[in-house]
């Protein structure tokens, strides 16, 4: 099987390790995610050195007081997606009113470039969904590490977005999140780690890996009362749609 992780951080420290631990799990390739300069530069470095990675540009929701102008030079040709970007509420590191304004920057930015958009959205979804439709809805939209209900689901597909789950199908608590993967339609259901964090289940409270995506994976399989191959197929294809990546 050959699992695409759509939203993974890799400590450059022990990439190596990581990445081949992830290969030999059959996880063959990872998307890289930049949060501000510092990760998007990392993520492009070993998007470089390593064949199975991909690598986005962005600024995360708690990093928006830095400002877009500390990324925008960053994104070039081989740039994969802009993002992580988007509204946290529940921590507010930066202001919301400057969340907005970088989260909006970057939807521009998406729309200008043709490049896909990573949605990091936290106690924030109407804004969130509001933001979306005034600035202006990129062609491909992932909402990552979904975790939202049913409603947000339908909110979020409604408008053509792609969903991205994680180890949180894993929890114990997670039945809104559950209902949500069920729901989404396979074409538009994504996979992730997370990592380091979000860790599922068994190994939850331990830094997160990409080789424990296929956990992620065959929970989802149960759930959706498919065959851990057959998940593994459509995730893998819809996460290239959404990404336009090469087969």
């Amino acid at each position: 099987m050959d699992w695409v992780d759509s939203h993974c951080h890799i400590d450059a420290a022990d990439a190596r390790q990581t990445i081949d631990d992830a290969l030999a799990a059959g996880v063959t390739t990872m998307i890289v995610v930049g949060c501000d300069r510092e990760t998007s530069i990392g993520a492009r470095q070993l998007a470089t050195g390593h064949e199975a990675i991909e690598a986005t540009v962005g600024l995360h929701p708690h990093e928006s007081r830095h400002g877009v102008d500390t990324i925008v030079d960053l994104i070039d040709d081989d740039t994969l997606a802009i993002g992580e970007c988007g509204l946290d509420y529940h921590y507010d590191h930066s202001p919301r009113d400057v969340q907005r304004e970088a989260f909006a920057a970057q939807i521009t930015l998406a729309n200008q470039r043709a490049l896909p958009l990573v949605i990091h959205t936290r106690e924030a979804w109407d804004d969130t969904f509001d933001l979306l439709v005034d600035v202006g809805i990129p062609e491909r939209v992932v909402f990552h590490c979904f975790t939202g209900g049913v409603a947000e689901a339908r909110r979020a597909l409604d408008l053509g977005a792609f969903l991205s789950f994680s180890g949180i199908v894993t929890f114990k608590s997670a039945d809104d999140v559950r209902a949500a993967a069920t729901l989404c339609p396979e074409d538009r259901l994504l996979i992730e780690t997370d990592s380091p964090y979000l860790a599922p289940v068994p190994h939850r409270g331990r830094p997160n890996r990409p080789a424990w995506l296929p956990l992620v994976g065959t929970r989802l399989a149960e759930l959706r009362g498919v065959p851990v191959e057959h998940l593994c197929a459509t995730t893998s294809e819809a996460t290239r749609l959404a990404f336009v990546l090469d087969d």
